[in-house]
């Protein structure tokens, strides 16, 4: 009987694997059909490039190797190739990939061989030929020189010619988001907070035994019970005082009144999340947050809603970043000159670094954040998700006058509407006994 019900059992959490996988498998080839079908088209008409190559070698994949439907690449390399045709179908053809779960994905009208490259391109004689080459975004910067090289000698001289940075198309094609998409980072949102808020709590923190490391490794342990990935490493768990960040990701162990950060997200099916919470850690005999702790926390709630009500699409991330600031000032908060530069006015100090999120925790998109130059001066626009990320900077009395910083990111998607939130945001300051 025993040997019947473990081989039974067996057979349950097999199937249920079997069918999580196709589940995620189903969902992906949705949203690469989708983009494929209704952001392709749009994004290489506006970028006027006509064929765009995006070449993987063995053992060094193009960054959007998941976005293009992966596949088994050999050692002679491989093409995903993008022509524009006319019409508002982009055509697809992959060269050198293989491998079932490509084929199966329906995304490509035409597989081949690599020996084909130069026929291929020849036949459709684009008059530009966008590549996978960036100064500025990682992301878009797939191409080795070597590999440039390598189509420069295969296409010869006349359409080497033609070839131009792919870099603002890879840009609009990720960050332009189709439902599929946005539903799935919906989900991985829902891993993230609720992972992090567990996290934050007497279920796993004992204060006066648990480190911070071992918060860290709880939440690693959760991403690998869940079959979730990172962009971001171990996750940070740290303690700010008086005097800033105390200790992150170490074996400080958590004691009351220390006011603990996290800021971390998950990997679901090439989307992935960038959150923070935070938390208090009770003193003995204390019930509530201190009321300077709590005010500060309150104050940037209030800061929230201001950028939540000032972010709107068709403008420029610069432009919508000067908006944000406007809107703060009018509200009673001071504009920091730089990263930490808090001042010693009684009001709170807030700088923002409202950031792209997606294919990683730090995307490629438009950017309302000083740290990126290029991204700043792109547009806004509905479909993007954006990381609402500030810090705000209160005084405390409890701590002599000194500030507080209090860190809050939750992510979101721009809309007609503009900012919504993809999963329950950051509600209040958690409490651990």
């Amino acid at each position: 009987m025993r040997t019947f019900v473990t081989a039974l059992l067996l057979i349950l959490c097999t199937t249920a694997y079997s069918q999580e996988a196709m589940r995620r498998w189903r969902k992906m080839n949705q949203v690469r059909n989708d983009k494929f079908d209704l952001v392709l088209p749009e994004v290489m008409k506006e970028n006027n490039i006509d064929m765009w190559i995006i070449m993987n070698r063995e053992g060094n994949l193009d960054p959007l190797y998941s976005d293009m439907g992966e596949g088994y690449v050999g050692s002679f390399g491989s093409y995903y190739i993008f022509t524009d045709r006319g019409g508002d179908r982009i055509e697809r053809a992959s060269l050198g990939n293989d491998g079932y779960l490509l084929k199966q994905g329906g995304a490509y009208d035409y597989f081949g061989s690599v020996d084909e490259l130069k026929e291929f391109v020849t036949a459709r004689a684009p008059k530009s030929i966008g590549l996978n080459i960036s100064k500025n975004i990682g992301g878009a910067d797939g191409l080795t020189h070597s590999g440039f090289l390598e189509l420069t000698e295969i296409l010869g001289k006349k359409y080497a010619d033609r070839f131009v940075s792919a870099e603002k198309l890879v840009s609009d094609f990720r960050s332009r988001r189709v439902a599929s998409e946005i539903a799935i980072y919906g989900e991985a949102g829902e891993f993230s907070y609720t992972i992090a808020e567990r996290a934050l709590s007497n279920e796993v923190i004992t204060p006066g035994i648990t480190t911070l490391e071992d918060v860290a490794w709880w939440m690693k342990e959760q991403q690998f019970k869940n079959n979730l990935g990172s962009s971001f490493g171990m996750p940070s768990v740290y303690i700010t005082g008086p005097d800033g960040v105390e200790a992150s990701s170490n074996d400080r162990i958590i004691q009351g009144g220390d006011v603990i950060m996290i800021d971390w997200g998950v990997g679901l099916m090439n989307m992935f999340t960038d959150m923070k919470r935070i938390a208090y850690v009770l003193k003995e005999g204390e019930t509530r947050v201190p009321a300077g702790i709590q005010n500060a926390f309150d104050q940037s709630m209030k800061v929230r809603d201001i950028i939540q009500k000032t972010i709107k699409p068709g403008v420029t991330a610069k432009e919508s970043e000067e908006a944000v600031y406007k809107a703060l000032s009018a509200g009673g908060f001071n504009r920091m000159a730089s990263f930490n530069q808090f001042t010693d006015l009684d009001i709170t100090d807030v700088i923002i670094g409202c950031h792209s999120v997606g294919n990683w925790g730090h995307g490629i998109g438009p950017s309302i954040a000083y740290w990126n130059p290029v991204r700043i001066n792109y547009e806004l626009r509905p479909s993007n998700l954006i990381s609402i990320e500030f810090f705000a900077y209160t005084k405390i009395p409890e701590w002599g006058g000194k500030k507080l910083r209090v860190p809050i990111e939750d992510d979101a998607v721009i809309t007609t509407r503009g900012i919504e939130w993809l999963y329950p945001i950051n509600p209040r300051m958690l409490v651990i006994k």
